[in-house]
């Protein structure tokens, strides 16, 4: 059932990316990623973006001198990316990949960040094998920043994925120390973003919580 989920979910990204731009692309860097860059500082590393869509985040990081590596499982995606880094003339590598499944060769990224990729799987154990898989490609110390749709706000029938601080602790915290969570909004281009976290993590040396 998780594979048939995932297959659908890739066929309804790429005919949103073949179509025209899904709601969640910017077509510019997020704030919110420039901010924490600069803010807490993350030094410039070894970097993995998983969901990058159209490389604007992934293509950012690498002008401030991050070796990036950005991975998706939309074609559609991943053409736009390597098109805008010919057009910007930045070096970063863009891999077709279902992170789920499938695992990288590298496995010392320091820095790891996504922006609704987390968020998009609904069952609770995809949510933790995705962690874990996150864990395993992770330098020692490395760090991951996700920004995740929030349950704390009124229901609704369309934009992100609605997760609870309770979804992200029971999924992470074995494989992550979690350093904050915080509540903000989605950098948008609409007039009334969506609530969401930003959760910022340390791996855990073992895999487990202390």
């Amino acid at each position: 059932m998780a594979e048939k989920r995932e297959d659908s979910k890739r066929e309804r990204f790429n005919h949103l990316y073949e179509t025209g731009a899904p709601p969640w692309e910017l077509d510019r860097p997020d704030n919110d990623l420039m901010g924490w860059v600069a803010g807490y500082p993350i030094e410039p590393c070894k970097t993995l973006e998983l969901g990058c869509g159209t490389g604007v985040n992934a293509l950012w990081l690498a002008g401030q001198g991050f070796e990036v590596t950005g991975i998706d499982f939309s074609p559609f995606a991943l053409e736009k990316a390597r098109a805008n880094a010919r057009a910007e003339n930045i070096a970063a590598c863009f891999m077709e990949m279902d992170f789920l499944r499938e695992h990288l060769d590298t496995t010392d990224f320091s820095f790891v960040f996504d922006r609704g990729c987390f968020h998009s799987f609904d069952d609770p154990d995809d949510r933790a094998a995705f962690a874990q898989n996150v864990h395993r490609h992770m330098a020692a110390q490395g760090l991951w920043l996700s920004f995740l749709g929030s349950a704390d706000a009124p229901p609704r029938n369309q934009g992100p994925p609605m997760r609870s601080a309770l979804d992200i602790v029971r999924a992470v915290e074995p494989w992550f120390e979690i350093l904050t969570l915080t509540t903000a909004v989605f950098d948008s281009n609409r007039k009334t973003p969506a609530r969401n976290w930003h959760c910022f993590m340390r791996k855990r040396s073992h895999g487990k919580a202390a």
